[in-house]
C-alpha cells in the first residue's frame, strides 16, 4: 500500500481492507501510542476540497497532527485548481512539494488525473462515484456492533450514490450481502453494479429493488444517506417527491432484524430518516462518524 493511491475500495484486496480495519481498531484503542510514535513525522498532506465537509476535514487534519504530520487545507478559493491552472499542472506542482494528496471533488476523473500526474499517493476523500473512506468507516462500525462482517445483511435505502457504491464494493470484498432499494432512475451506476454482481461470491450477495420494504426484510444493517447531494440542489423538489416512500422510519424498520443497527454518514435531513430512528437505540451514526477518524488514520499511516 505504501506509495500507492486509494481511489476506490476496488483498489484493495480483502486482506488489505482487513489490515486497514485492524489498524483503525488499534488506533482507536491505543491512540496515545500512535501519537507518541508519530509515524508520519515530516510528512505533509495537501488536502484539496472542492466540496465543504465536517467529518472529512476534521478527521483528516486531526489524524495528520496526531500521527506527527502536517495537513494543508486547499479550498476552492485557495488554489488555482481548474481556474487559471489546469488540474494536470496542479498535480505536477503538488507532487514536488507534499507527501500525498487527499482530494474531495465533484468528478471522479479529477482524482484519477491527480493520481496519474502527481507521482505521489492520492486518497479519494469523495467523488461523484466513490467514497472509500466512508466505506472503511462503515465496515469498522458494522463489525464493532455486530461482531462480524461475513454473512451480514445490509439494506441500502435511498439514492444509488457514491456512498452506496463504496458499500457495495465493501460488501462483495468482505462477504456481506447488500440489497439496494432506490426509486426508479436513481439506481447505482450500472458499471459499478455490474462489477459487483460479476465479482460477488454468490447471486444472493448483491440485489436491486425499487421496494424499500423488500430491502429491509431481515436486514442486520439499515443504511441511508442524503437524498440531495451537493450540486443537486436544482433537483430537490423532484427528488423529495420520488423519495417520499424511502424515508427510514419506525414502520419501515419493523421489517428489519430485531437487533438491526442504523447507519447514516451525515449530515442528515428529516426526509431521509426520522428523529425516532436516528436518535433511537438502534442508531450507531455517531460511532460511525467517530470511526472516520480512526480509519483515515490507518489509511494515512499506510499509504503516505
Amino acid at each position: 500500500m505504501k506509495g500507492h493511491s486509494l481511489l476506490t475500495l476496488k483498489d484493495l484486496s480483502q486482506e488489505e481492507i482487513r489490515f486497514l480495519i485492524d489498524e483503525a481498531k488499534e488506533f482507536k484503542t491505543n491512540r496515545s501510542r500512535f501519537i507518541q510514535n508519530q509515524p508520519l513525522r515530516g510528512k505533509t498532506l495537501g488536502m484539496i476540497f472542492q466540496k465543504r465537509s465536517t467529518r472529512t476535514r476534521v478527521s483528516t487534519e486531526t489524524a495528520m497532527v496526531e500521527l506527527g504530520g502536517h495537513a494543508l487545507f486547499l479550498g476552492k478559493d485557495d488554489i488555482q485548481l481548474g481556474v487559471n491552472e489546469s488540474l494536470h499542472d496542479t498535480a505536477k506542482v503538488l507532487g514536488r512539494m507534499v507527501s500525498g494528496i487527499l482530494a474531495r471533488v465533484f468528478d471522479h476523473t479529477d482524482v484519477k488525473i491527480l493520481a496519474k500526474h502527481s507521482g505521489i499517493p492520492v486518497i479519494n476523500a469523495l467523488s461523484d462515484l466513490f467514497h472509500p473512506l466512508q466505506g472503511l468507516a462503515d465496515i469498522m462500525t458494522i463489525e464493532e456492533h455486530l461482531g462480524k462482517l461475513k454473512g451480514v445483511n445490509i439494506a441500502w435505502i435511498g439514492d444509488g450514490n457514491n456512498v452506496c457504491h463504496s458499500l457495495m464494493v465493501a460488501s462483495i470484498k468482505m462477504g456481506m450481502n447488500i440489497c439496494i432499494a432506490t426509486p426508479e432512475k436513481y439506481e447505482p451506476d450500472p458499471t459499478i453494479l455490474e462489477y459487483c454482481i460479476k465479482n460477488a461470491l454468490s447471486s444472493e450477495q448483491v440485489k436491486m429493488t425499487h421496494d424499500p420494504i423488500m430491502a429491509a426484510k431481515g436486514a442486520n444493517v439499515v443504511v441511508t444517506d442524503t437524498f440531495i447531494s451537493m450540486g443537486q440542489e436544482s433537483e430537490k423538489q423532484e427528488k423529495l417527491r420520488k423519495f417520499k416512500a424511502f424515508q427510514v422510519n419506525s414502520q419501515l424498520v419493523q421489517h428489519a432484524d430485531k437487533d438491526f443497527i442504523f447507519m447514516h454518514c451525515l449530515p442528515r435531513h428529516k426526509e431521509e430518516v426520522t428523529d425516532e430512528i436516528i436518535y433511537g437505540e438502534h442508531s450507531v451514526v455517531f460511532d460511525e462518524a467517530e470511526n472516520r477518524l480512526h480509519t483515515v488514520a490507518a489509511v494515512l499511516k499506510n499509504f503516505l
